[in-house]
């Protein structure tokens, strides 16, 4: 068996194991033995797969279906810390890391229009399209309540985030489109966002468009414009930053994710299977229109993957900001929750299998030549 056979096996494993991670936690989550089995499966896991330096790239996917456990078995523990609700603490992570994005951008980031103007344009309206509507398409085939229903259309109707940056990466993808592309999806955000939302949500709760674009210019952009002014300014003095914000980015999102489970556990117990289903549909059809969309305007193979990535992971952390600001964080912020939770797993097992999939027209796999700081990730 190959190293791409045995890669693709072992994904297929881990993919299973993880399906049925989540499963368990729905099912078992009001078992009295169901945190010691959880909290003992995840460590032994995760200890196991250090040992391994192709599975080392699972572990904040792992981490975060480990919180969504613990949350779901223990939430008395997560939306409480000493008095003091932990919904407050979403909106500022979210900031944080989006200030930490902001320090590894700049200008160049914008000019990639210039030098791809085919696949930022394809790239742009197929985030803002295929998505939302494949959210309300959802929201209203599967009947969820209302608000269930409106964080469906939230997620679909939010920007891609550097989640799709890493997995790109990971992927060998066209690094340099992806980072532009989500540049400009979160600079648009706060005007397509609310807009989206008002047109497509606003049957299910009220949408204050205004004050939701107010909301995501205080979280989004500029927490991200105050991370390029440092950037610009404390460029060759804050090379410690740029190591460390990946891991306080992917801690941050653990937070987050922990705390609206937790806060939204009864009706995951409910509903949280169907939602699961919802979140597999919207993101894999995301990937696969995402792709063969950018196919049919004969984009190559490099390309047309990171748009589907692009396309298929949202940035679920604005998603669970929007909630939290509207006070609606344990239903209007669940799906993006369990979205952001699959979007990890899959894209990973996607990121792996295409790796080591031919990237040409000619069978053969060409790596991403483009020098950014991402690069420090693989390491």
């Amino acid at each position: 068996m190959n190293n791409r056979h045995k890669l693709w096996s072992t994904s297929l494993v881990l993919a299973g194991i993880s399906l049925l991670g989540i499963i368990l936690m729905l099912v078992m989550a009001n078992q009295d033995l169901a945190g010691l089995f959880v909290l003992a499966f995840f460590t032994f896991l995760l200890v196991g797969m250090q040992g391994y330096s192709r599975l080392k790239g699972f572990s904040f996917t792992v981490w975060v279906i480990a919180a969504v456990a613990i949350s779901m078995i223990y939430p008395g523990y997560i939306t409480e810390v000493g008095g003091y609700d932990t919904e407050g603490f979403i909106v500022p992570l979210i900031q944080l890391i989006m200030f930490g994005m902001g320090t590894t951008m700049g200008i160049r980031d914008f000019q990639g229009v210039l030098k791809m103007p085919k696949g930022v344009i394809v790239g742009l309206v197929s985030q803002f399209t295929i998505m939302p509507i494949l959210a309300i398409s959802l929201a209203l085939l599967m009947g969820f309540p209302p608000e269930i229903a409106a964080g469906i259309v939230l997620i679909g109707s939010s920007p891609s985030g550097v989640s799709s940056n890493i997995i790109t990466f990971l992927a060998k993808g066209n690094l340099a489109l992806s980072i532009t592309l989500t540049a400009f999806t979160t600079i648009l955000a706060p005007f397509l966002t609310p807009l989206l939302m008002k047109l497509l949500a606003g049957q299910f709760i009220p949408i204050d468009s205004f004050q939701m674009m107010i909301s995501i210019i205080k979280m989004i952009f500029v927490p991200i414009v105050a991370g390029m002014v440092f950037n610009k300014i404390f460029k060759d003095k804050a090379g410690w930053m740029h190591t460390a914000m990946p891991f306080v980015a992917m801690a941050a999102n653990v937070i987050i994710i922990a705390v609206i489970v937790a806060a939204g556990r009864d009706s995951l117990l409910e509903i949280g299977l169907l939602l699961l289903l919802a979140a597999i549909i919207h993101n894999a059809s995301g990937y696969v229109l995402g792709y063969w969309g950018c196919r049919l305007f004969k984009m190559n193979k490099i390309d047309s993957r990171t748009i589907a990535i692009e396309v298929g992971m949202q940035n679920g952390g604005m998603a669970a900001g929007i909630a939290s600001e509207l006070g609606k964080a344990a239903t209007l912020g669940l799906f993006p929750a369990i979205f952001g939770t699959w979007m990890d797993i899959s894209g990973s097992f996607l990121a792996n299998w295409w790796r080591t999939e031919p990237s040409d027209e000619n069978g053969v796999s060409k790596p991403s030549d483009d020098p950014h700081p991402l690069k420090e990730i693989e390491k």
